[in-house]
């Protein structure tokens, strides 16, 4: 484990999943988190000073980096408070809307022969904010997934010491942050080269759409290396704030008869794309199930808090729908999320249920901005 975290209680884990223009929503959370850090402990508390690891996929990639980066004076490139302005501004430039009489027609039939966007825009602003800042530099921990398509495989870029300074992980972070957000059919795929090593990387959802559980695996991985494999790690110390981009569950569009007529196209390109969606909820709500039963198991699950909107309805699922009426919306969507009871997934049914006497998300993020302020200062104290 980090230096930091040997000297407290509580090992902290932040996580975002990807989502495209959704990232708004765990943007209102991050906000709303951090607010709290500064009335609890001064204006210049920032995210990453609370958090031993910050993971994050796709979008939630993008935030990651963002509340990481070092600027000239070792302190975040953006507070919490920047990302939401950041999506208002960027998300209909890195996607742009087709106007015009036969605006759906053309977006479709970009999807058919190539990606539905150049990528240019993302990939300029990402080099342009991020310069030649490295994995290595991060403030603290992170963890960001992708997959490479040439070898088949999920590639973990994580600060931990899979990538020490000049090794071949130790990528670019403008390089990584195009690499995990790089979704197919809506981005191209990117390539880069580091010390030697190829990388043909696309979207992180591939192999992680939610990185909880990859955010946990190496935290465990680095406690057990640290100590020679003697000590077992105590989970019960780990502490987890997961945030979801939304989803649509409660909105039934899909059914059986009708897939039953679907080829290629209609599992790909009705819109959203099914098999897309299908697959990044599923394997988000595994991640969620198996952190739900694990934190049960170990009557820590006061631990654990996953915020998550399953609510969504219509065009709101696009990942790439940067109207102005659509990115307004997903403000509302996470402004109205934090006054939502808090919500826990039920191990039997997999349903997520109100948590009984739990209050509502906002009055979660205190308590954990109570526990996250009050772990710091213990840390502090100790490194005296």
């Amino acid at each position: 484990m980090n230096n930091s975290s040997s000297r407290g209680n509580l090992i902290t884990i932040l996580s975002i999943d990807g989502g495209g223009v959704r990232g708004i929503i765990p943007g209102v959370m991050l906000a709303y988190l951090e607010s709290q850090l500064q009335e609890l402990d001064g204006e210049d508390a920032r995210i990453a000073d609370y958090f031993d690891v910050i993971a994050g996929t796709s979008t939630g990639g993008l935030v990651t980096t963002m509340l990481t980066a070092p600027d000239v004076n070792n302190r975040p490139l953006y507070s919490a408070k920047d990302i939401v302005p950041f999506y208002l501004e960027h998300c209909p430039k890195i996607f742009p809307q087709p106007t015009g009489l036969f605006a759906g027609l053309i977006s479709t039939l970009k999807g058919f022969i190539g990606p539905k966007y150049d990528g240019n825009y993302i990939r300029s602003l990402t080099r342009d904010i991020l310069g030649e800042l490295r994995l290595h530099q991060t403030l603290t921990n992170v963890v960001l997934p992708s997959f490479d398509i040439k070898k088949l495989q999920p590639v973990i870029f994580s600060s931990y010491t899979q990538a020490p300074q000049n090794s071949e992980m130790d990528g670019l972070l403008s390089d990584i942050c195009i690499s995990t957000s790089a979704a197919p059919t809506a981005l191209p795929p990117h390539y880069f080269e580091n010390q030697g090593h190829t990388f043909n990387l696309i979207d992180g959802g591939i192999a992680a759409n939610n990185p909880t559980l990859v955010a946990i695996s190496e935290v465990i991985r680095e406690f057990s290396e640290d100590n020679g494999g003697g000590d077992k790690m105590d989970l019960g110390r780990v502490l987890v704030v997961s945030l979801g981009t939304g989803a649509r569950k409660n909105e039934e569009k899909y059914d059986a008869k009708r897939a039953s007529e679907w080829g290629v196209v209609g599992w790909l390109y009705v819109n959203p794309s099914p098999l897309l969606q299908a697959y990044n909820q599923s394997s988000g709500d595994m991640v969620d199930f198996h952190n739900a039963v694990v934190f049960n198991a170990l009557h820590s699950q006061h631990n654990y808090l996953r915020i998550q909107d399953e609510t969504l309805v219509g065009d709101m699922v696009n990942m790439d729908l940067a109207t102005t009426e659509n990115l307004e919306n997903c403000v509302k969507v996470g402004e109205e999320l934090l006054n939502k009871p808090v919500s826990r997934m039920n191990c039997r049914t997999g349903i997520y249920e109100p948590v009984e006497n739990g209050g509502t998300n906002m009055d979660s993020l205190k308590k954990f901005a109570k526990l996250l302020s009050e772990e710091r200062k213990l840390r502090l104290s100790n490194s005296c």
